[in-house]
Parts: C-alpha cells; structure tokens; sequence
C-alpha cells in the first residue's frame, strides 16, 4: 500500500510541472544574433545609399540591446534612433503612422516621455509576436525608414 502511494505521488510530481507549463504561452525573444542582422542590414542599406545613420536595436520591453552609429552620423541621430525604436516598441507599430496622427492635430500624444513621432522607427515581429523594434536616424524620414524596413527584414 505504502509504495502504491509513493509511485502515485511520484506521477502526481511529474504530473505538475507538465500542467504549468501549458498554462504559460510561449514567447519568442530578440536575440543578440538577431539584432546584429537587423543592424547589419540597416546599416548595408545606408552604406548603399551613402548615407551616415545611427541605428538601435531595442526588445519588446524597449530596452537597448544594440545601438551603432556610423561614422559621420550626426550626434543627435543618436537619440533620435533610440527613441523612433522605444515608440515602434510602446505602440506596436511604424513611427510613421504616430507622425501622421500627429500631423493631423493628435499633439496630446507629444508629452509622453521619450515619444518620437518621426518616421524611422519600426516594430520588429516573428510569427506574429513583437519581439523588438529597430530605430534609424540621420537622414530624411522615408529615408530613415528604407534602412530600418532592411533591417526588419531579417525578422522571421
């Protein structure tokens, strides 16, 4: 009897770890890897294009995971690509579209801490998840954005 309930517990034991562990959804993460093909593409898009940019790589909760600033960049294209990336991240979606918002009148979106409403920035997904986002700054807008939708690209 005793080594009947022993072996039942013991399945019970097994047993727990499976069931918790389906209650869990799966998520998918960006990788260093990953963001180092993200900005290897950005960055070959610019060279292109001759074009000087800084180039940030943040995680799904907007934290840096990589940043790189291409000789000749501008200071402030520092800064800037960090928070296009943190925006895509917060919003879920293409800097672009928060610029036409605030285009047409929605200026209650700019005191928001770090909001940067200028095309550039780009969400980063895989199998329909947002994993990061990619932020470019240094040149114009849309061309900002063709280095950052390169960059993306190598996303699955």
């Amino acid at each position: 009897m005793l080594r009947t309930l022993m072996m039942c517990g013991g399945l019970l034991m097994l047993a727990i770890p499976l069931a918790a562990q389906t209650q869990l959804p799966t998520k998918r993460v960006l990788t260093l890897e990953a963001a180092r093909r993200v900005v290897a593409a950005a960055e070959a898009e610019a060279r292109k294009n001759n074009w000087a940019v800084s180039i940030a790589v943040l995680d799904d909760s907007g934290h840096m995971i990589l940043f790189q600033r291409m000789d000749g960049a501008k200071l402030v294209a520092t800064d800037i690509a960090i928070r296009k990336a943190r925006t895509a991240v917060y919003f879920q979606g293409p800097t672009k579209d928060l610029e036409a918002e605030v285009a047409g009148g929605r200026t209650a979106l700019l005191p928001i801490e770090g909001f940067m409403p200028l095309e550039g920035g780009v969400p980063l997904m895989s199998g329909g998840q947002l994993v990061g986002a990619v932020g470019v700054s240094g040149v114009s807008g849309a061309q900002d954005a063709q280095c950052a939708l390169a960059g993306a690209a190598t996303i699955k």
